[in-house]
């Protein structure tokens, strides 16, 4: 009998350990409120242990904070965050302008719970040149960063494949495709220079004014149509000049790289989908439902429409009004992706916070005079309609088919009989084979998705008797509830043993936190569940104090987030497994041998790419090819793999 059945489980914690604020400390507040000046600003709300619960901005700081704590009437959500507020505290700004840069950064860096937060996981494509370097690297970067000497060309849209078509940019000039370790430490030129696929700058085998001729001629195919078509036409020169001279291998694969580039040019410079005199612009319009609000970005770029984004929140995390806090998250998207940042702005907002966004965004951002944020403008009717249906439908569709985080969140609220949604939740997972390298993950997911920027790793000990996930569980959150901050919900990857295991080491450090576990059916099974207990579906929710897991297919919303939760977990923890165990193994030979510096072992650990049997059966000069090692390097390694092939 499983111990559910027998309700061995701790008692279901709802709380989150907090206590609604006395009315006593409500009027403290209150006076505490009176006090302030009638300027503009920002607040800070603070929680029992002083984190900061919520930011906002006022144009009258008295009066704005002054609101939370008398008998006015308030949304549910403004009175859950106030029953956990204990004190707050302000700045002072010369502007409302000021207020609102000075509320978004505050919320960037402290990122508070009650805030909306706007999580953008959807980024275009990049290409990244260093002209600071000497031989310049063109890289592919989904989020770049403008720095002096830094040359930019995109963003490219979905379907362009601009991977492949640098690939083939590299090959067809010649163009290295080294990271900057390996260009410094390479002294042969590697197998691309063999093949002919690249000029060896490494090594020196071409100048530094040649390769930056060969690297402006691959970027004049982003430089518009004329520059791009004599980019071509000295590629076709080239393959006519390989087929005088025989070299037909040569000649055909300078001819494919041509197709494709040409194609891709065709698709760049001839489908435009808007005539507009503006080659870059974002319109951005919101759609306020019935439970949920609906933003909309439609990005054109080089007349071209490259793409959209949307954000979405429930009615009820609105602390603001609707509309400042809408343009509050336009502003934070803006400052977080600054690449994306085009010449002219459309919103459906009203003029007045149209005005406050472009003046916020010129105090942020090193813009040119000629950026404008415009109202509704008649010039763009069509596009700020579409981009108004496509947050109407958008929401629609994603309520329909419970794609709606928030519709899964709000289960979870109500299985746990917690206050609140909840918000953040951790999940964790243990990778182990046969006792060694033991690892830990911890994924964080807020409001539904990844927060990869919190992830953390866990080196766990060895344990005598090897596998013991209990054991190491504890070892892992007693370690996870030394660095606070804690989550609203914890997610293990597992039953009712591993969701005990977690509830007894919060108990001992007196936390009162909610945790859940995620187990398959066939789990379920071993523990003495009947079959008709968890047939139709694999998935179950075990929570403490309930007698039966919850099935979660009977929230789709709620099964997609736990469970890409879980596969997440499981995906970061076995890969740093893999790296700890191949570390490990590796390191029980390299660094035994003799006569070789740590320069010389790393460089082997590097760029060893097959086992150490394999080794052995190399000759000393296979092993100096497959290392990229000097002679006398090779030799130490040849005579230390016999030496030890002998004793053995």
């Amino acid at each position: 009998m499983s111990d559910i059945k027998n309700n061995n489980i701790l008692p279901n914690p709802t709380s989150n350990g907090k206590k609604t604020a006395p009315k006593k400390q409500r009027m403290n507040l209150l006076d505490k409120a009176n006090t302030l000046p009638k300027s503009s600003g920002c607040y800070f709300l603070k929680g029992n242990v002083g984190q900061i619960l919520y930011v906002g901005k006022a144009k009258n700081l008295k009066a704005r904070v002054a609101s939370y704590f008398n008998n006015s009437a308030k949304s549910a959500k403004t009175e859950i965050l106030v029953s956990h507020v204990k004190d707050f505290d302000f700045i002072l700004t010369n502007s409302e302008v000021e207020s609102l840069v000075l509320e978004n950064n505050l919320i960037k860096e402290h990122k508070p719970k009650y805030n909306i937060m706007l999580r953008d996981d959807k980024t275009y494509p990049y290409l990244q040149v260093r002209n600071y370097h000497e031989f310049p690297l063109i890289e592919y970067v989904r989020r770049p960063k403008r720095k002096r000497g830094m040359e930019l060309f995109g963003p490219f849209p979905a379907g362009s494949n601009i991977s492949r078509i640098l690939s083939t940019l590299k090959k067809a000039y010649l163009l290295r495709d080294c990271s900057d370790h390996d260009f410094k430490n390479r002294d042969v030129p590697c197998l691309l220079f063999q093949i002919k696929q690249c000029s060896a700058p490494c090594v020196g085998y071409i100048d530094k004014p040649d390769y930056e001729a060969r690297l402006n001629l691959a970027l004049d195919l982003f430089r518009g149509p004329r520059k791009a078509k004599a980019s071509i036409e000295s590629l076709r020169e080239q393959m006519m000049n390989y087929a005088s001279d025989e070299k037909f291998e040569l000649a055909a694969a300078l001819r494919d790289y041509i197709e494709e580039l040409e194609e891709f040019l065709a698709k760049s410079f001839e489908q435009n989908v808007e005539a507009l005199s503006d080659h870059n612009l974002d319109v951005v319009a919101f759609y306020i439902g019935e439970s949920e609000v609906d933003i909309s970005i439609y990005m054109v770029r080089d007349n071209n429409l490259l793409g959209h984004k949307n954000f979405h929140f429930l009615h009820t995390d609105f602390i603001d009004e609707n509309e400042s806090e809408i343009m509050g998250a336009v502003l934070q998207y803006y400052q977080q992706n600054e690449d994306v940042l085009p010449e002219k702005i459309v919103t459906t907002l009203n003029e007045d916070l149209s005005s406050q966004l472009q003046q916020a965004i010129v105090l942020t951002q090193n813009v040119p005079q000629t950026f404008k944020v415009l109202s509704n403008s008649k010039k763009y009717k069509s596009l700020i309609d579409a981009t108004r249906a496509h947050a109407e439908q958008a929401q629609r569709v994603r309520i329909k088919n419970q794609d709606s985080v928030f519709v899964g969140l709000n289960k979870l609220k109500e299985l746990l009989s917690l206050k609140d949604r909840p918000k953040t939740m951790e999940c964790y997972d243990v990778a182990v084979w046969q006792g060694k390298s033991p690892t830990a993950s911890q994924v964080v997911f807020y409001e539904g998705k990844p927060d990869k920027t919190q992830y953390r790793y866990y080196h766990l000990k060895e344990l005598p008797e090897g596998n013991n996930d209990f054991a190491m569980m504890t070892e892992v959150f007693s370690r996870r509830i030394k660095h606070e901050n804690f989550p609203d919900v914890f997610v293990v990857d597992g039953g009712v043993q591993q969701v005990n295991t977690v509830l007894k080491v919060l108990e001992s450090f007196d936390l009162k936190i909610p945790v859940v576990g995620i187990a398959k059916a066939r789990d379920l099974k071993k523990l003495g569940f009947r079959d008709k207990e968890v047939e139709h579906s694999d998935e179950r929710l075990i929570i403490p104090g309930r007698s039966n897991p919850y099935v979660l297919r009977k929230n789709i919303s709620l099964l997609r987030i736990l469970v890409q939760m879980r596969d997440e977990a499981h995906r970061f923890s076995r890969k740093l497994h893999h790296k700890a165990e191949s570390k490990r193994v590796i390191k029980s030979w390299i660094d035994d041998i003799k006569g070789i510096n740590k320069n010389v072992k790393d460089k082997v650990r590097k760029n060893i790419t097959v086992s150490k049997n394999d080794l052995m059966k190399m000759d000393m000069k296979k092993i100096e090819s497959e290392l990229g090692v000097e002679t006398k390097h090779a030799r130490v390694i040849y005579n230390f793999l016999h030496a030890e092939k002998k004793f053995n």
